[in-house]
């Protein structure tokens, strides 16, 4: 299938502004803890702006309370905000009007299968990229692939190529249940807060191609992608919010502050958490980063 034009690209951004952009399902863990620190490092090392963004865009999944202990979970480990923090609750005109202009420029259709229709795979075929059939009413919001084969320069783990079509089909910016969709309001809330650099976990990995191609037919500038290592618990999985993860403990921030840097394979010296924030942020490397999606959380350290 031939690519359609994309839309004029924006110039580079050249200063350099990062984030943290936590769902607000649960109290921060480990993980997320590693999340925020690497973000806020090479942000405060590069001499950036480090912000704020809330997504919370999901109620189902949102735990009352959260936005605001994380918050304060972040300020207690010395992680403080440039700016007003960003709440995609509060963006949806914005996501709205990049779904209508994909609409407006045949970037995007109306898609009327349910669930069960779905293939296991999680693959969609395109079934109503040419229009839904006779019968169907219009429930999910996919954008068009056109057969794009994505490669990017990983800060990390090195150079990333993948077949949207082929490796994910074309697919939902806006949910059956009204919702936007997190691959589309990343991309609006990114630009929009004119990030350079994007450091998160492993497991967003996948999701970047389909967000560098939402950017491409947006007319968005891209920022440099950096993945650190999820880290996953005795049982393998990832440790998670929503999953009620072991949660931070507040009485000893210094211990938890160095377990993390430890795993981002960081300097940890002995110093009290002022001294190991500062040294940290001064001698942050990305190359001691292991080059890996996962690291399993030893006990022992």
């Amino acid at each position: 299938m031939s690519q359609k034009p994309s839309l004029p690209q924006t110039p580079a951004l050249t200063h350099y502004s990062g984030r943290f952009a936590p769902s607000p399902t649960g109290n921060l863990h480990l993980g997320s803890l590693m999340a925020a620190l690497a973000s806020f490092l090479d942000a405060r090392s590069a001499g950036g702006k480090w912000l704020l963004r809330v997504e919370d865009l999901d109620p189902p999944r949102e735990v009352s309370g959260s936005a605001d202990s994380i918050l304060a979970d972040l300020h207690h480990w010395g992680m403080r905000q440039d700016g007003e923090v960003l709440y995609q609750s509060q963006r949806e005109s914005a996501y709205q009007a990049a779904c209508e202009l994909l609409l407006s420029q045949d970037m995007a259709y109306w898609c009327g299968c349910s669930r069960s229709e779905l293939p296991d795979s999680g693959i969609y075929p395109g079934t109503c990229s040419q229009g839904l059939a006779k019968g169907k009413k219009p429930r999910a919001l996919r954008v068009r692939t056109h057969g794009q084969v994505i490669q990017f320069e990983d800060r990390i783990q090195g150079r990333v190529q993948h077949d949207v079509t082929r490796q994910s089909g074309d697919f939902v910016i806006r949910r059956a249940d009204g919702y936007f969709a997190y691959q589309l309001a990343v991309v609006v809330d990114d630009a929009f807060q004119k990030i350079t650099d994007v450091v998160r976990g492993a497991d967003l990995l996948e999701s970047t191609p389909r967000q560098i191609w939402l950017q491409k037919c947006l007319g968005l500038a891209m920022p440099r992608y950096a993945h650190i290592p999820v880290v996953t618990g005795q049982d393998g999985q990832k440790l998670a919010k929503r999953l009620k993860s072991d949660p931070l403990s507040l009485s000893d921030p210094l211990q938890s502050l160095r377990k993390a840097l430890q795993l981002l394979g960081q300097e940890t010296p002995d110093l009290d958490f002022a001294g190991t924030l500062q040294h940290a942020i001064a001698h942050w490397s990305l190359s001691r980063i292991p080059a890996v999606t996962t690291i399993p959380l030893n006990p022992g350290i």
